[in-house]
Order: C-alpha cells, then sequence, then structure tokens
C-alpha cells in the first residue's frame, strides 16, 4: 500500500498535519517578523497610488461606471497591491532558500508535493488577505467607500492571492537566482497587473485591446473584486469566478507536479 509519494504509508497518516502547520507557521512568520516591509509598506504604496490619482485626476475625471472616480479606483488597487504582496511571499521563501542552498530542510521532511504547494500557498494567501482587510477598512473610514457585495468581493481576493502565489512558486522554482526572479516580476507581473483594468474602464479601449485585457485572469480578479466593492463591473462576475478557478486550479497542479518530480529543486 502507497501513498501518493509512492513512498509507502507514512506513520503521520495519509496528511502529515503536524508537518503542515508547521510550515505553514514559519511563512506566516517570515512576513510577521519584517511587517514594515511587508504588510505596512504595501499600504503607504496603496494610499500613495490613491492620493496621486485622486489630486491629479480625480477633479477634473467625472463618474466611472455611475461612482466616483476615486471609489472606482480604490478596488482596482486594493486588489493589485493583495496579488502582488501575494507572489511575492512565496516566490521571495523559495528563491531564499534555493539561492542559500537550505531548500533542502524544506524538501528533506515527509511532506508530500500537496502539501508542500498548500503550505506555501497558505502564507501567500495570509498575507494577500490582511493587507486586503487593513486597506478595506482604510478606504470604508477615510473615503467612506462601502462594499456592496462582501462575498464576491473576499472570494475574489482569495483567488488572487491563491492565484497570484502559485504563480510565486512557479517562478521561484523556475529561477535559479534574484535576477531571473526580479526579471519576472518586472516584465510579467507588473505589466498584467498594471494591464487589466486597475486604473482603467477596458469600455473606453480599443477592439483588440479589449480582446488582450479578457485573455488576462488578473483583469477578472479586479474586475471581480470592483464587482464587489461597487456592483458593476465591466464583465459577469461568474464569468470572472470560472475564469480564475480555472486559471487557479492550472497553475496549483504544476506547482503540485513541479514538487513532485523535484523539478529544479533537487540535484
Amino acid at each position: 500500500m502507497t501513498d501518493i509519494t509512492g513512498m509507502g504509508v507514512r506513520r503521520f497518516g495519509r496528511v502529515n498535519w503536524l508537518g503542515l502547520q508547521t510550515l505553514i507557521e514559519r511563512e506566516t512568520r517570515r512576513f510577521l517578523t519584517v511587517w514594515t516591509q511587508t504588510l505596512a509598506a504595501p499600504l503607504v504604496t496603496a494610499g500613495l497610488f490613491l492620493t496621486v490619482f485622486a489630486l491629479a485626476i480625480g477633479p477634473r475625471r467625472g463618474d466611472v461606471m455611475g461612482v466616483p472616480f476615486v471609489e472606482f479606483l480604490a478596488p482596482g488597487i486594493l486588489m493589485m497591491t493583495v496579488i502582488q504582496n501575494s507572489f511575492a511571499n512565496t516566490s521571495s521563501s523559495i528563491v531564499i532558500s534555493k539561492v542559500q542552498g537550505n531548500i533542502v530542510d524544506t524538501l528533506m521532511p515527509p511532506l508530500s508535493a500537496g502539501e508542500l504547494v498548500t503550505g506555501y500557498l497558505a502564507g501567500g494567501i495570509l498575507r494577500g488577505l490582511i493587507v486586503a482587510v487593513t486597506i478595506a477598512v482604510a478606504l470604508m473610514l477615510v473615503l467612506g467607500v462601502t462594499i456592496a457585495h462582501p462575498l464576491w468581493a473576499l472570494v475574489f481576493a482569495v483567488l488572487g492571492a491563491a492565484f497570484l502565489g502559485a504563480l510565486g512558486i512557479i517562478a521561484a522554482i523556475f529561477a535559479e537566482k534574484f535576477d531571473q526572479m526580479a526579471a519576472v516580476t518586472n516584465f510579467i507581473i507588473v505589466p498584467l497587473s498594471f494591464l487589466s483594468g486597475t486604473f482603467y474602464s477596458i469600455e473606453g479601449l480599443p477592439g483588440w485591446m479589449q480582446t488582450l485585457t479578457h485573455m488576462n485572469p488578473v483583469f477578472y480578479l479586479i474586475d471581480g473584486v470592483r464587482y464587489g466593492f461597487i456592483g458593476t463591473s465591466d464583465s459577469s462576475p461568474w464569468l470572472g469566478l470560472v475564469v480564475c478557478l480555472g486559471a487557479t486550479a492550472a497553475v496549483v497542479s504544476l506547482c503540485w507536479y513541479w514538487f513532485k518530480i523535484g523539478y529544479r529543486l533537487k540535484a
């Protein structure tokens, strides 16, 4: 009788709950220990984005989707901050371990590929949700923004954190050094988040750009959170939910497979 790793039945049972809990705690403590960099800094950045756009464009820009421009912009800024932090949490953890040569300390314990993926993702999702909740509370207190559909906003925030957290795992496994990781962040993740309707409604884009935008899963994440906040969006939230669930399942499956075969992890 064998388990999913093919190594026989583990004495911990089908799921190594103790090992999984330990990995989740490690990933959580990583970002809580340096909270000024991982939690406070993103909040300041989000606040600066909103302030600059409100001062530079807000007074001259009319309503967008029936709400003031700043209220339209706020959910996009929130989601962009969430996905960037989730990606950074998982990717930095694995890349640092690979560069320092201590990734073996994570691979040697009796943790299955699924448990490794779950542990890393849990840290990224938790960091993203802490940032999301903090920004949401600030928006309600400072701007008086209300959340039209809280459950939709929460679902898309979790999906966004999971999707980008899994992408962070994939990028970190593939990267061999910090320069490669920085290239992925600067040339893939940042463009995906900036060119996904964060700062604008895609209704004003040319047809070909709208088509390209609809091929970007991050667009549906931002659009879904925006629907949760203001009650309207560029596309159906149900369509966005299906796309985001499919994209997240695909990247999580790839993470699991790469951990299972030790791709670019085992010497």
